[in-house]
């Protein structure tokens, strides 16, 4: 059995899978003329959708942004690779484990736009961009630049550094509501000095969903000689680019989030140049120093989670990138309109559709983020979760391709009536 045929067995070890995936089909061909905008505003489209969703019917889930659990057709593929490599044991991971995820990577490489040479598999974005700050050669005095809206765990791996080695972090904040382009880029530029060598930016701002200009941060980072990381941890399957046209030296997601893979995965690209300036977190010394598997030893793994990875993939494509990303920017726009000019309603996101996607956040003055959370979920059963830090106060939206409208008028209701009490 070669290495394609053993995944696409695994792809039909479950009964369900070819059912479900027919279904998907069907109601894809239904609609295959309409244009992405068009479609997006299609509830019978996504009705059809929503049907490839096991969704708990105890509260409405607009917190997709944390893990966007898979659908069914990806779940039953992922099962079915926990019983066949269950299976097959140890004869398994000592003979095709490493071939077929060699044939996973690639798969993911092209979805991504880049070589395979320039990615690997991780378990999430963390992992991915700690990977690189880690595998620094720093310097006392040397500098790195970021932003007080950036995530917290690589906020506390630059503090780490700064512990052991002695390096400076400069921290910008960025506004909820920038004019331009022009006005993000010079926060970052006034940061740079001549001892900065590593600039760090989230694609889009998790707390806000604010896309940042990412491609213009890097050009000017590059004329200053300085490196460029991205946080594609929210990006990544939700908007359509390529990871080669941005400019980054290195980029990090997690694919538990819009990819909808099972949890446990993420991916981390570095530049081709820039692989042998970075020291691996662990001693593996079987690669080549400009080889980006040395920095992927992560001893023995759950490799289903990665051959999952696939399938997630066919089931993204099936739907297509530029559908997926109008019909997440239609439902945060189609929220957003009807309660930003509210009174008491705080909108920490732009109105401008190129600056903002899928995820929006919304707050009250007179309820705390944490009160306003609490009593969604227990007075009019909406799932969220509360924003307080980084001059974002209020609640975080993120709703998914099987969400409904009536679902979000169900919130803009709650929204509606807590902003007038």
């Amino acid at each position: 059995m070669n290495k394609r045929q053993f995944i696409k067995t695994f792809a039909a070890s479950s009964l369900t899978l070819p059912v479900l995936g027919k279904k998907i089909d069907k109601a894809l061909s239904k609609f295959e003329q309409q244009t992405p905008e068009e479609i997006a505003q299609n509830e019978d489209f996504w009705a059809e959708i929503r049907r490839a969703y096991r969704i708990k019917p105890d509260y409405i889930n607009l917190e997709n942004g944390y893990y966007s659990f898979a659908p069914q057709e990806t779940l039953e593929a992922f099962i079915g690779h926990v019983r066949e490599v269950n299976f097959q044991g140890s004869y398994y991971m000592r003979t095709r484990q490493f071939d077929d995820k060699a044939e996973v990577r690639k798969k993911l490489a092209v979805l991504a736009g880049c070589s395979h040479e320039e990615l690997i598999i991780t378990r999430n974005t963390t992992e991915s961009l700690d990977t690189v700050i880690a595998g620094y050669d720093w310097k006392a005095g040397d500098e790195a630049v970021m932003a007080m809206q950036d995530y917290g765990a690589m906020l506390d791996m630059f503090k780490l550094q700064a512990r052991r080695y002695g390096i400076v972090n400069k921290i910008i904040s960025i506004p909820n509501h920038p004019k331009s382009d022009e006005e993000i880029v010079e926060i970052y530029e006034k940061a740079i000095t001549p001892k900065t060598r590593l600039l760090m930016v989230c694609h889009i701002v998790n707390i806000t969903g604010h896309i940042l200009p990412i491609k213009k941060i890097c050009d000017m980072a590059h004329a200053k000689g300085v490196d460029v990381m991205v946080d594609g941890a929210h990006a990544f399957a939700h908007l359509d680019y390529k990871i080669s046209d941005l400019g980054c030296d290195y980029y990090g997601s997690s694919l538990h989030k819009w990819l909808s893979v099972p949890l446990g995965a993420g991916l981390l690209y570095v530049k081709k140049d820039k692989i042998s300036k970075l020291w691996q977190l662990f001693g593996d010394m079987g690669y080549k120093d400009d080889d980006i598997r040395k920095l992927n030893h992560t001893g023995t793994h759950p490799v289903h989670t990665d051959l999952a990875i696939a399938n997630a993939i066919d089931f993204h494509q099936k739907i297509g990138i530029q559908r997926k990303e109008a019909r997440l920017r239609f439902l945060q726009e189609y929220w957003t309109k009807q309660v930003r000019d509210l009174p008491n309603i705080v909108l920490n996101t732009s109105a401008d559709s190129q600056r903002a996607c899928g995820i929006a956040n919304v707050g009250i003055k007179t309820i705390k983020p944490a009160d306003l959370a609490k009593t969604l979920l227990t007075q009019y059963k909406v799932w969220t979760v509360a924003i307080d830090y980084a001059n974002v106060q209020g609640c975080r939206i993120t709703p998914n391709i099987y969400t409904s409208t009536a679902e979000l008028d169900t919130f803009v209701a709650a929204l509606k009536e807590l902003s007038k009490a």
